[in-house]
């Protein structure tokens, strides 16, 4: 069973969705898009604080609850590498390369993740605290289906994967099609902006589209092979 006792699961509930948006979206962008004029902020000072906001919502995290937040740190790690090709002036190519370069990391680890002990999918979906495992562990074992079911997990991997190349393709294209300025200039600060707030309808709609695609077979697979219920599958809060 994979450990889970040091992953904090993303907020769910509208106060913490709220905070998420404001500091890794609404502010940053306000700031890169309206202060980065000389009448203003500046243009490295607009980057630097408009990237400070997430860096630091992700760092406060950390701290107060002493656990690694998956999302957290990939975007710490995302907004770190923006503002470093922002600050020194690198060409805006490195910016696609960069938005293509993270989840095509993901999706190869994931990959990985099937020859080890622990699939990335068993601490996503196929874990305690999602589902009842003694219940559907005990079924499969009745209806000999445990080695039939290993290959529905890998299955379910495969398509997990194929949501992070396709975020891959997806991030290379916006930000090819929208970052085009010289970094160090107002106009490269507003198309980060603009690029940091299509980049969730554009690229994470169909990302999370493909993710319920591997949550629907993974739980029609072990109703198939099981006869369980939705309703015994799930664990019952």
């Amino acid at each position: 069973m994979t450990e889970t006792k040091n992953i904090q699961l993303p907020e769910n509930n509208s106060k913490d969705l709220l905070k998420n948006l404001l500091f890794n979206i609404i502010i940053p962008t306000l700031i890169l898009t309206k202060l980065s004029g000389t009448q203003h902020l500046g243009v490295h000072n607009a980057l630097i604080i408009a990237l400070a906001f997430p860096i630091s919502y992700g760092l406060h995290g950390f701290i107060q609850t002493k656990k690694i937040n998956f999302f957290s740190a990939l975007g710490i790690i995302n907004v770190t590498l923006t503002g470093g090709i922002g600050l020194f002036e690198l060409d805006p190519k490195y910016v696609a390369i960069k938005e293509a370069m993270i989840p095509a990391i993901f999706g190869i680890a994931t990959l990985i993740s099937i020859k080890t002990p622990h699939p990335l999918i068993n601490t996503l979906i196929f874990n305690d605290v999602l589902l009842n495992l003694k219940k559907v562990r005990q079924a499969l074992k009745e209806h000999n289906a445990t080695k039939n079911f290993q290959r529905v997990l890998v299955t379910a991997n495969y398509i997990v994967a194929g949501s992070f190349f396709l975020s891959s393709v997806l991030n290379y294209v916006l930000a090819k099609l929208i970052v085009v300025s010289q970094p160090g200039t107002e106009a490269f600060n507003a198309e980060i902006g603009r690029m940091t707030v299509l980049s969730y309808p554009v690229i994470a709609l169909p990302s999370t589209l493909v993710l319920f695609l591997a949550l629907w077979y993974l739980f029609n697979k072990i109703k198939e092979l099981t006869s369980l219920e939705l309703e015994e599958i799930l664990k019952q809060h």
